[in-house]
């Protein structure tokens, strides 16, 4: 298909400002800046303009519900749409808060996540990289958790299955904790693959044990360093990804296993989530005609942050 440079990926970046509306707390690690620091960093490098924008709509309950128990989904609706008019803020959890933008924030940021993959699955670009926040991976299907809301990735994926037609897709999670709540939504279906790797013990001290055979959780100690990480990887997640072969691959991207992110004790730098890009990149062009759609999740340093989603979005468009 036409490309604007036939070197590169069509890369698309799907964020929106009401992303920044949100704000748990005072000082909150979880917050705007995170995604200020990302495009700040993209447009350093020179990275902004060669990504495609894309349109972010509101989340649609329909394809939340493909993720969610619908219960959930209105009673939350509700109490966000009570604060908006309120102005007030609550704690939904003991990690999570919510304020007069948090509902706009949260129906944006799986809104970007579905856009993203009709525009993958269009051909409108190669691959996509999303900007959003909150993030994701925590929320089970009936509750708020650890910053997490709606599942983004999960809503992402099971949209690519139940309402694009796709046979099986896989998500890979490299965030420093746990996808506890991709697993609680995802285990037994076996149209997904999910394969993970985390630091161990930590927040939320789950993943140890595989709860079914689509999941492959890869436990990781702390002070693990890059070259544990990749060994990591080539030994347990490619050869499963090859022999599910993935018509498309979504990835919770968090950043926090970063050195200096003191949210884990994970020693990544920069090239490594190159190099773990570029080997899912790899798969997704054998298998999945590059299909790739990657959602933001944790990373709470913003500068190492920064520079990690750059490398990340760099691979994409150059893979």
């Amino acid at each position: 298909k036409m490309r604007g440079q036939d070197e590169f990926m069509a890369t698309g970046y799907f964020s929106h400002p009401d992303c920044l509306a949100h704000v748990m707390a005072e000082g909150h690690p979880e917050g705007p800046q995170r995604i200020l620091a990302i495009e700040d960093e993209l447009r350093s490098q020179g990275l902004d303009t060669r990504l495609v924008r894309g349109a972010v709509p509101l989340v649609s309950n329909a394809d939340l519900a493909l993720a969610h128990d619908l219960n959930y989904i209105l009673t939350l609706d509700d109490f966000l749409q009570q604060l908006e008019a309120t102005g007030d803020s609550r704690a939904l959890d003991p990690d999570t808060w919510a304020c007069p933008g948090t509902r706009s924030a949260v129906w944006r940021a799986a809104g970007a996540a579905v856009a993203a993959t009709d525009a993958v699955l269009d051909g409108t670009v190669d691959n996509a990289f999303c900007a959003i926040r909150p993030p994701g991976h925590h929320a089970p299907r009936n509750q708020t958790m650890g910053f997490c809301f709606f599942n983004n990735v999960v809503v992402a994926a099971r949209h690519a299955l139940d309402v694009r037609g796709l046979k099986r897709v896989a998500i890979v999670d490299f965030d420093v904790h746990h996808g506890n709540g991709t697993e609680d939504i995802v285990a037994g279906d076996d149209r997904i693959l999910m394969v993970g790797l985390f630091q161990h013990p930590l927040y939320p001290f789950s993943g140890a044990e595989s709860r079914a055979g689509n999941m492959v959780n890869v436990p990781v100690p702390a002070r693990s360093n890059g070259q544990t990480v990749r060994d990591v990887i080539e030994s347990y997640w490619m050869y499963r990804l090859e022999d599910f072969r993935p018509e498309m691959i979504f990835i919770s991207a968090g950043f926090d296993a970063h050195r200096e992110d003191d949210m884990g004790g994970l020693q990544l730098v920069e090239a490594d989530y190159a190099w773990i890009t570029a080997k899912i990149v790899e798969v997704a062009q054998r298998f999945a005609g590059g299909r790739v759609v990657s959602c933001l999740e944790g990373g709470y340093h913003v500068s190492s942050l920064a520079r990690s989603v750059a490398a990340h979005v760099r691979t994409l468009l150059e893979a």
